[in-house]
Formats: structure tokens, sequence, C-alpha cells
């Protein structure tokens, strides 16, 4: 069972340059989109376990090898960003799966270039009630604090293993997530974050704003969707909770062919049970 590819191809789509890599097997290929402050080394463990597809994932920008522009960010920026890969790639009858932001980015790009994917997997997809869109930016997202100067991966995974949600996870997705997760730094002394802080907080920050309501895009989506997305409880503040569900309870019926799969993970679906998503794409038809 091998995963994605040690070393990326580069893509140059609207004005940035995204990291993809891939893993060969067979067609029609499976193409990941990952979360807010993630990277595309986080579907590893999902990848292993369907070792006849051939899957594709990015590293979206501002994350991991990918172009960083300065902030902010607007998350139909990613959703776009995916359709212009999809294209780039010739992408014909794909699997999409995306989770959190990587998900909301793959139903805009599904809605964009139709003909690339043929079903999708929309993982806590931060699609939100249409009535929590407004113009006013979120306040400050805590995720611009996080510590952001390490010596190594093992120091972040030994910090992080005891602590929610990390503790939750599959141990070794929190390893791909620490390993891949870092970069050096630029005078060379220790590592930092491949995705910066103020970057990751600025996504939070416009996770609600107009751009990216995208009730006026599902209608044109015309293949399979499931929403697979946490039924815990969520706190008083869904924003300071990051292991709550921020997806409308209602979003698969949205969809002209839209299922709703409700479990008992938290937000971190993947990162938590990779075997259960592995299954999931392998027996979506």
């Amino acid at each position: 069972m091998t995963p994605l590819s040690a070393d990326p191809e580069f893509f140059d789509v609207n004005g940035v340059r995204l990291a993809v890599w891939e893993r060969p097997g067979s067609d029609p290929p499976v193409f990941f989109a990952h979360a807010t402050g993630f990277h595309a080394h986080c579907w590893n463990q999902v990848v292993k376990r369907i070792p006849e597809r051939r899957c594709i994932a990015v590293d979206l920008r501002g994350h991991g090898l990918s172009s960083k522009p300065h902030p902010p960010y607007e998350w139909h920026t990613f959703g776009h960003d995916v359709a212009a890969l999809a294209r780039d790639l010739r992408l014909r009858g794909a699997t999409g799966v995306g989770h959190s932001m990587g998900g909301h980015s793959i139903t805009l790009a599904a809605a964009l270039e139709r003909n690339a994917f043929d079903r999708l997997i929309l993982v806590d997809p931060v699609i939100l009630p249409e009535r929590a869109y407004s113009p006013r930016r979120r306040h400050e997202h805590f995720a611009r604090k996080r510590k952001n100067h390490w010596s190594s991966a093992h120091e972040m995974f030994e910090r992080f293993i005891h602590r929610p949600p990390f503790r939750d996870w599959d141990p070794d997705v929190l390893h791909d997530y620490c390993k891949f997760g870092l970069v050096r730094a630029h005078d060379h002394h220790g590592y930092v974050l491949a995705c910066p802080p103020e970057i990751e907080g600025s996504i939070y920050e416009a996770s609600s704003l107009p751009d990216a309501n995208l009730y006026d895009k599902i209608g044109a989506i015309d293949v399979p969707v499931m929403v697979v997305r946490s039924a815990k409880p969520t706190h008083s503040e869904p924003a300071i909770d990051m292991a709550a569900s921020p997806t409308a309870p209602d979003l698969a019926s949205h969809f002209k062919h839209g299922r709703d799969v409700p479990t008992a993970h938290s937000h971190f679906i993947p990162m938590e049970a990779p075997g259960f998503i592995a299954e999931l794409i392998s027996n979506f038809q």
C-alpha cells in the first residue's frame, strides 16, 4: 500500500503555483482537496487504503509547497484554483473528495467544470446554513497565534499526540501532518509551518463572507454527492470549537442527487477514521 509520491509536479494557475502529488493506479482518478491549515499528504492514509485507484492531491494556495500570497484570502479563490487545475489535468469523471475548506473548493470546482467529476464526497465541507453568510469578516481567529517554530516534525508530533483534537487522530495521519506540515525556516534554524498562521487565520476569518456562499452554484451539480458530516453536538460558538461541524445539517438536500451521511466522529473525520473514508470511496456507486 503506497501513499502519494515523494515529489510533486507544479502547475501554474490563477497567478499561483500549486504543488500536485500523485499515486499511479487505475482511472477514473480520485482527486483530494485538504482542509484549512493542512496539506495534500494528510490524505496518505486514505490513499494507502485504495491501492487500485489513481490518486491526485493538491497543496492548495497558501499551504504545503504551493505559493503563499499575502492575506487576505477568500474562499471562492480555492474553488477557482481547483477548477483551473482540473482543466490542466484534463480530469474527466473523477471522484472528488474534499475535507472542510477542501470540500467547499471541490463543490465550486464541480459547478464550474461539469465534466471533471462524476461523484463527490464532501467531508464536512463548511458550506454553512445560508443565513450564516454576512459581509462582516469574522473576528481575528486564534490560529494566528499558533506556535510557528519547531526543531523537528518529531517535536511537533510529541507536542500534539496527547492534546485535543489531535489525540483522537489516527497516529499515522498525525505523523504525516507533522512530517509534511513543516518547511525549513528562512534562516535555516529549525522549521516553520507550511501554512503560515496569518494565512490560516485569514482563511477561517473569511468563511462566512458572501463570496463563500455556494447555494446559487449547487444547483448546477448533476452528479451523486455524499455529504459526510459530524453529528456531534456543537459548541455554543462553533467558530471556536474546531471539532464541531460547521456544515449546514440539511446541505445534502440542496443537491440534485445528495445523500446525507452523519457520523459520530468530529469535524476531523479523515484524520480520525481514514479507513472509513477509504471505504466510502471504494463503495460509492
